[in-house]
């Protein structure tokens, strides 16, 4: 089912039972036999040889923020950097310089991946595994981002402000699967099974330009009628330069509706909190929306997630 925004733009609401009804339409249970990749199993080495023959102008565009140590109300757990080696503890010549970064990256500043050991939904996560056996003080058992490994597929950048003509989308517009659909009109590329999908919505130029505003309590992302259609589709990866979910959330007692189905339902690792501006200017001078991506999580066993700084080259 799609719409369009009944009352607020991040509508229209959707009850909890219409929640789960598309849950269980999108889940991928039982799939693979590497459960705790998820729909990383879908790149074949076809589609890695595929993505790199869409390298012509050898640019690369690197998709992080800058390591954001500055609080703010959308960094609320700021990003740790000092250093532990001024060129004055260790034997001289050569002198070494050392520092110490440290992160609580799960929110909204911290460019990163989110494993399927990340999200449960009541209570189960992807692939059926109870949470509470599966993840505990030392990690998970389960998905966690070791797992996965590194991802290297097409990515397609479906860029809105630039469909629509505007800098940004306004914090709380949903985007519906109409939307997407004429997104992939407009910029002439089209998702396909194994790609990873990435949705511009021009957050960070929007901070750029009017300052920090609480992620949390308001951001343009999709609306749970758009993920039916990245479900048949077949995608492997999802993310953008929010956290894909419209906020508020338009399901009642389901704060990241859109996480659940991504991560727990699909078994789609999610990329959060990308810059994709660079990425956005150099598809629209290239003249094309498809790309190499390549994602490199850390090796962190039992991890649920991982900074990183996923690269695009076209």
């Amino acid at each position: 089912m799609t719409g369009r925004p009944a009352g607020a733009p991040n509508g229209p609401a959707v009850s909890r039972r219409e929640f789960d009804e598309v849950f269980a339409a999108v889940r991928t249970w039982g799939r693979w036999a590497d459960a705790g990749r998820g729909a990383w199993n879908r790149v074949t080495p076809d589609h890695v040889r595929r993505a790199a023959g869409l390298v012509r102008s050898g640019t690369v565009v690197p998709l992080a923020r800058p390591w954001d140590t500055v609080p703010g109300p959308d960094n609320a757990k700021p990003a740790l950097h000092h250093m532990t080696d001024l060129g004055d503890v260790e034997p001289p010549e050569p002198a070494t310089h050392k520092d110490f970064l440290g992160t609580d990256y799960h929110g909204k500043s911290v460019s990163h991946l989110d494993a399927l050991s990340h999200v449960a939904y009541r209570g189960r996560l992807y692939d059926g595994g109870a949470a509470r056996e599966l993840v505990g003080a030392a990690g998970a058992a389960f998905g966690g981002v070791a797992a996965l490994g590194a991802l290297v597929t097409r990515g397609v950048l479906l860029d809105l402000p630039a469909v629509r003509g505007l800098p940004w989308l306004e914090p709380g517009a949903a985007v519906h699967a109409e939307d997407l659909a004429a997104a992939e009109t407009a910029l002439g590329v089209e998702i396909a099974e194994g790609d990873a999908v990435l949705l511009r919505v021009g957050r960070f130029r929007r901070r750029r330009e009017q300052g920090p505003w609480d992620a949390d309590a308001a951001g343009a992302g999709l609306h749970v009628h758009a993920v039916p259609l990245l479900a048949e589709r077949g995608i492997a990866l999802l993310g953008g330069d929010g956290d894909s979910d419209v906020r508020p959330s338009p399901v009642e007692g389901v704060h990241s509706p859109v996480h659940a189905l991504a991560v727990a339902a699909m078994g789609v690792p999610l990329l959060d909190n990308l810059d994709l501006e660079a990425l956005s200017a150099a598809c629209a001078e290239a003249g094309r929306y498809a790309f190499l991506l390549v994602v490199a999580p850390l090796n962190v066993p039992g991890g649920t997630g991982s900074p990183v700084n996923p690269v695009a080259v076209l």
